[in-house]
């Protein structure tokens, strides 16, 4: 295999956290990025580079990438996993987490893809992979800021896919379901600050409930999600799209056979 340069994005919990793990096993020099350094500590002594990194701060994602480029001369692989979920209800949240939601999960995002381009149409070579969401095709009520920088995320990727293929550069979207991670409960907890009482209180329980107590049997690691990153590493023309995790293949497939109407019904029994 390859030995490849790889930057990954919001790696101090959760998928992104395995993303460096293993693919530091895998051999390749991995540089950790996020906000809370403290807890990468585990994953740099391991040999992980560790970066303190907001990607809604331009003075750090630009050293960020200076600093790779000085060390490695290179940069092969940008995984733009950084995000969350603003959960409410569209009346209900402020705009300003509106705003904040999409300059996290789309523009810190994009902003990386536009200071790791230069180097990769140098290289002749690279493979940007954008951690969407099976969310990214379909919207639940009380996520409409979640899915809408998701939403963009795959609309972002697939207009990048066609700019930059000329040069030989990959654009890979991921679109996990549910995995274990601890996104799930800062998701239910937001959504109960922000819509637990009021107009919208009553479905708003029933999906933080359903966020935080799904069957966890039933929901698979970060490794699912791993493995298909390694996928799109490593193979010479790397799949489009790829997903995994639960209720992945299931949801996207309802969603392509159901009407919009049939869908909506098949979201809006959940919620009973």
């Amino acid at each position: 295999m390859e030995k490849k340069v790889i930057l990954v994005t919001g790696a101090s919990a959760g998928m992104g956290k395995a993303f460096a793990e293993e693919l530091l096993k895998d051999g390749h020099t991995v540089y950790g990025a996020a906000r809370r350094v403290e807890k990468m500590e585990e994953i740099r002594s391991l040999g992980v580079k560790v970066l303190a990194m907001d990607v809604t701060n331009e003075v750090e994602m630009v050293q960020g990438i200076d600093t790779i480029i000085q060390a490695e001369g290179r940069i092969d692989v940008l995984i733009n996993n950084a995000g969350f979920g603003s959960y409410g209800a569209i009346e209900d949240v402020p705009l300003s987490d509106a705003r904040y939601q999409l300059e996290v999960n789309v523009f810190g995002a994009a902003r990386l893809i536009q200071l790791v381009l230069p180097y990769m149409r140098r290289q002749h070579s690279g493979t940007i992979i954008n951690i969407s969401s099976i969310g990214g095709k379909f919207a639940s009520p009380l996520g409409g800021w979640y899915h809408s920088s998701k939403f963009a995320m795959e609309a972002m990727s697939d207009s990048l896919r066609n700019e930059v293929k000329q040069f030989g550069i990959n654009v890979v979207v991921i679109e996990p379901g549910g995995i274990k991670t601890e996104w799930g409960g800062i998701a239910a907890n937001n959504l109960l600050k922000v819509s637990g009482s009021g107009a919208y209180a009553s479905i708003a329980n029933k999906f933080a409930a359903r966020l935080t107590q799904t069957v966890e049997a039933k929901i698979p690691g970060p490794m699912v999600i791993v493995n298909l990153v390694r996928k799109a590493i490593t193979s010479k023309k790397p799949k489009i799209r790829y997903h995994g995790g639960y209720m992945a293949s299931l949801l996207l497939f309802l969603r392509k056979l159901l009407s919009d109407r049939a869908f909506d019904g098949l979201i809006s029994s959940q919620m009973k």
